[in-house]
């Protein structure tokens, strides 16, 4: 690790000056090389710091450090102009499968769609049109994205090495939505959703529930907390207890990334 670091409002330090930072001020965060390790995800700022859950700046995007990050729990977020950001949030938002809510609405939508022969769900068949779509899709209460065009040239290199996934809802041949995920065994990372159809995005995370059920996999990584995503079954885990669950899962087989109608039958 090098000796230089990020302070809070974007100016550079060294070892040092870090002795004179005021007592108010937050830890200065870690600046890395492109070869550095990231920082363990127990130092990430904390809920009194300006970014509660930052880990990290700088660093490198390539296939071997978004793997080692995602196998310590870090993932990156960052807007377009800021370097590289590393988050490790303290608690984490996921959503047990068991968890997840199946509102009469969306059971009602669920079942058109599996009777219906101009729906289906595909796997990793348009990951660059998912991406890109969960980059420029509109969202309430945003102002641009954090899927910045980095961002999508290193998740694509990411599944093309066959550890990012898409799962897709099509409906009469189109692409209607979907999600991206990460997964390094059994520990399955999700990303982002959007939507171009009522319910898409939800369709899409309900197969996704499906195909986790019917391989053991207990827990999705829902990173951030949303009333969105609260509203389908996820809830807060402090870190610690997440850490202790990516470490056993990315140790265990992978999930076998296809999908069946029959799946259904573990929700419906």
């Amino acid at each position: 690790m090098c000796s230089h670091h990020i302070t809070h409002d974007g100016s550079f330090a060294t070892q040092s000056n870090a002795a004179l930072k005021p007592r108010n001020m937050p830890p200065q965060l870690p600046w890395l090389e492109p070869e550095d390790l990231l920082p363990d995800p127990s130092t990430a700022w904390g809920k009194t710091s300006p970014a509660p859950g930052l880990l990290a700046a700088g660093g490198a995007l390539d296939v071997a450090h978004l793997h080692a990050a995602y196998a310590q729990g870090t993932f990156p977020w960052f807007g377009i102009g800021q370097p590289i950001l590393w988050w490790a949030p303290d608690p984490r938002m996921v959503l047990k499968v068991a968890d997840f809510r199946l509102h009469r609405s969306l059971r009602k939508t669920l079942q058109r769609f599996r009777a219906s022969a101009a729906c289906e769900i595909r796997i990793d068949s348009a990951f660059g049109q998912v991406i890109r779509a969960c980059s420029s899709t509109p969202r309430d209460g945003q102002n641009g994205t954090w899927i910045v065009p980095e961002m999508v040239v290193a998740y694509e290199a990411l599944h093309a090495h066959g550890t990012a996934h898409s799962v897709e809802t099509w409906v009469d041949g189109k692409l209607a939505g979907g999600l991206y995920c990460v997964a390094i065994g059994g520990a399955i990372f999700g990303e982002s959703m959007f939507s171009h159809a009522t319910d898409a995005s939800k369709i899409a995370l309900a197969a996704l529930v499906c195909m986790c059920l019917r391989n053991g996999i207990e827990l999705i990584d829902c990173q951030q907390n949303t009333a969105h995503l609260a509203s389908l079954g996820a809830r807060e885990m402090p870190r610690a207890e997440f850490m202790q669950h990516v470490q056993k899962q990315t140790t265990q087989p992978p999930m076998a990334w296809h999908f069946e109608p029959v799946y259904w039958n573990a929700l419906l």
